[in-house]
């Protein structure tokens, strides 16, 4: 299967609001990542607090590079679109960082 986008989730902690708000300001000043919302609380199946980046398979490699290198300690969760959701975030993931569990009845 070939995938053409992919979602980096950061997840943080109400304490490390600052951090990420931080992270997402660098992020910005790459031109090709898409900013979502920074959500201090938690959203879908996420449970915690998370920030949705979004990058075309392209720019995959230089997303994961950078994360592991600016992540601050924080978790992300990546995973890839394929439309399928349930899928996208059981079969298709990787964490760098601390792995969470997944509220994967959000998606029944």
């Amino acid at each position: 299967m070939k995938f053409e986008k992919y979602h980096f989730h950061i997840y943080f902690e109400s304490n490390q609001l600052n951090i990420t708000k931080e992270m997402v300001d660098k992020l910005s000043k790459l031109d090709y990542p898409e900013i979502g919302r920074v959500w201090d609380r938690p959203v879908g199946p996420h449970p915690t607090n998370s920030c949705q980046i979004t990058v075309l398979k392209d720019n995959f490699y230089e997303m994961t590079e950078w994360f592991l290198n600016n992540r601050n300690g924080l978790s992300i969760f990546v995973h890839a679109v394929t439309g399928n959701d349930l899928i996208d975030h059981t079969d298709y993931v990787m964490w760098i960082g601390r792995s969470y569990e997944l509220n994967i009845e959000f998606f029944s």
